[in-house]
């Protein structure tokens, strides 16, 4: 066997020479790796007679080497001490180099370091093939793959005396990280030698990646906890008994109460389902958006409940996680996509007149109060309107706006629509049951409209959830909390209804608290040209039309009863703009009823004299005063922006100017 080694490196010496002294690849009958690097080696211009010490690190680029891969040196060391305790004693020396071919770390014996033979083997000195010719260490990196190095297989005479064995060592995405290697004397040449150094090498790799796997993993856990301790829903975790085993701060929230309270508790004794238990409470049943009862130390909270079981490797249940979410973050989110908001404000109320800034101071100061407000005035004078604003000016103007129009639904129904049912309630009622109307409208405003139409045995029902503040669905005896600011509003005279026994004199006292009568459009004729032009531009900028007023028209307006009151007022601006040709709007364009009105009243002389020059003046006056009168309105909605207002009235900023100079206007 020594002889049939030392042949071999007789063979390998005598190829050598050849090559060095040739240069050609046709000359060589070596392996092909060995020949490749010699031709690398070659066209680098490495010297393979050079004896001097191979390049090396300075201390400061050394150390700052040790410091970056200092991960891949602390899981390496244990395996090439273990490799180490094999050749121990036999001059071998095991090294572990960066990618670069600089040594990083090794294992030998003290005299080994004291071999000339192993010189080269410091830490910080390079192994690259341009640096030290064909060697294992820089030939693995050249290829990316193992290989043994023996002899004058070395590019280098003066590492003749060396056999070298390396493996690369490759990160999990397959790039090379680092080189293990173990070198000796050339004559103790072993081929098992590359195998305990592929096997070592495999060994580092393997803990590098259950590393990076942990690292991961303690990622994905810290990411879970953070999820867990800061997302909005409350989170239980329950074990296969059902027992509450952990929850999270939003749940301590929901429940009032601390971990160390509840942790060990049946999850049943925290939650009550609003249906079978034994379905929803199975863990290895998943359910979603179930409504439950959770006890709290302030009383019952209404929430949404979902859960999911936990299952482990084998596929068998552990256990289980419920999702609890507060009713009220349910509620503002669909009240939100359904339309449940306020968007008008005071300001969109036109008027001049002092009866109608009269009501809107009131409504004002009640809007800083949480008393209940009832809204009196005939059809169409904009008691929705004024229920907008008081809500966008309360405290309350973050939560749902709901509006119920009791004398639009039917008798038996109101009472589900304002109370909600449970499944099952009666013929008809919803899978799962449904919300009523103070659920949904719960930290906001419910606005009933035609509440004097209200039957009396919903009335009794109504003044029930006023004075507890808890509703209770049909066919439930829960109670559920409501924090709900009422406004109400009807057209009828509800002392006249007390009276004669169709509404509940108790309710009537509950209700009235704030009252507020708004005045029909004919108490207030000064607003009637402001209203008339403010719905005319609106429709103008609508249809990108301008429109012109014929003077005579706001005659009819001043004198006409308005029955309709300001609904009927922006009918009538809508059929007379809708009629108007090329823009213009004349006596033509009003409804027959005006023209019937006038017939029949004092007024009529006005009509024969429209062709009059004073009454004419009159007009063009009444004008003035109408447009002098809307400018400073809308000066006072827009805190006094001229841009604002021009864009408004579809004007230039310099005919605005000019009319504010006319008319004495002072901003």
């Amino acid at each position: 066997m020594q002889s049939d080694i030392l042949s071999i490196l007789d063979r390998n010496y005598t190829e050598w020479q050849k090559f060095v002294a040739a240069g050609e690849k046709d000359s060589c009958e070596l392996r092909t790796q060995i020949v490749e690097s010699w031709l690398r080696c070659n066209r680098e211009g490495v010297n393979p007679y050079d004896t001097r010490y191979h390049e090396s690190l300075d201390n400061i680029a050394l150390s700052e080497l040790l410091n970056n891969k200092d991960k891949l040196i602390r899981v390496a060391k244990p395996f090439m001490e273990n490799l180490y305790k094999f050749v121990a004693g036999s001059g071998f020396v095991v090294v572990l180099t960066d990618e670069n071919g600089y040594i990083m770390e090794m294992f030998c014996d003290e005299s080994t370091l004291q071999d000339p033979m192993t010189t080269n083997f410091v830490r910080g000195a390079s192994w690259h093939e341009y640096e030290a010719g064909t060697n294992a260490i820089g030939t693995a990196l050249a290829i990316g793959s193992p290989i043994q190095v023996s002899g004058a297989e070395h590019f280098c005479q003066k590492h003749h005396c060396l056999t070298c064995s390396a493996a690369p060592i490759m990160d999990p995405s397959g790039q090379i990280i680092g080189i293990l290697d173990m070198s000796g004397a050339s004559h103790a040449s072993h081929l098992h030698t590359l195998g305990m150094v592929v096997a070592a090498a495999e060994a580092i790799m393997a803990q590098l990646r259950i590393q990076q796997k942990n690292c991961e993993l303690a990622l994905i856990n810290n990411r879970l906890r953070n999820f867990f301790n800061t997302v909005s829903d409350g989170v239980l975790i329950i074990d296969k008994q059902k027992t509450l085993t952990e929850l999270n701060p939003a749940a301590r929230t929901i429940l009032g109460k601390s971990a160390d309270n509840v942790i060990g508790t049946p999850v049943d004794r925290i939650l009550d389902f609003r249906a079978p238990r034994g379905s929803l409470l199975s863990t290895d049943e998943r359910f979603a958006d179930v409504e439950v009862m959770v006890d709290t130390r302030d009383g019952a909270c209404h929430c949404l409940a979902s859960g999911e079981p936990v299952m482990n490797e084998l596929g068998e249940v552990t256990g289980g996680i419920i999702i609890l979410r507060h009713i009220k973050q349910v509620q503002n989110l669909v009240n939100r996509f359904s339309g449940y908001y306020a968007t008008l404000q005071f300001s969109d109320i036109i008027g001049e007149s002092i009866e109608i800034r009269e009501a809107i101071r009131l409504a004002t100061l009640s809007a800083s109060t949480t008393s209940n407000i009832l809204l009196q005035g005939e059809s169409g004078t904009g008691k929705e309107i004024f229920a907008q604003a008081i809500h966008n000016r309360s405290a309350q103007n973050s939560g749902p706006f709901l509006a119920l129009n009791c004398g639009a639904i039917p008798r038996e129904l109101i009472g589900s629509e304002l109370f909600g049912y449970e499944e099952g309630a009666f013929t008809g009622a919803k899978r799962g049951g449904k919300p009523g109307k103070f659920e949904l409208a719960s930290g906001g405003t419910l606005f009933l409209d035609e509440i004097g139409d209200m039957p009396l045995e919903q009335q009794i029902s109504l003044l029930r959830v006023i004075q507890e503040k808890k509703v209770a669905r049909i066919g439930s005896d829960k109670m559920i909390p409501v924090n709900v600011r009422l406004i109400c509003a009807t057209n009828k005279n509800l002392l006249q209804e007390v009276e004669r026994g169709a509404f509940r004199h108790d309710l009537f006292y509950r209700l009235n608290v704030m009252s507020i009568t708004i005045p029909p459009l004919r108490n207030r004729v000064k607003d009637i040209p402001l209203l008339f032009t403010h719905f005319l531009e609106k429709l103008g900028r609508d249809w990108g039309v301008k429109f012109d007023v014929e003077l005579e028209v706001f005659d009819y307006l001043n004198q006409y009863k308005w029955q309709g009151n300001v609904r009927e007022l922006q009918n009538v601006v809508e059929r007379a703009a809708s009629l108007a040709e090329n823009g213009i709007i004349s006596l033509q364009q009003l409804p027959v009823d005006f023209y019937a009105s006038f017939s029949h009243t004092s007024h009529e002389p006005i009509m024969q004299s429209t062709k009059s020059f004073d009454n004419r003046e009159q007009r063009q006056q009444l004008l003035r005063d109408t447009e002098k009168s809307r400018i400073v309105n809308l000066l006072n909605i827009h805190a006094g922006n001229v841009s604002r207002v021009a864009r408004e009235m579809g004007l230039s900023r310099k005919t605005l100017y000019n009319k504010m100079r006319l008319y004495a206007i002072k901003n």
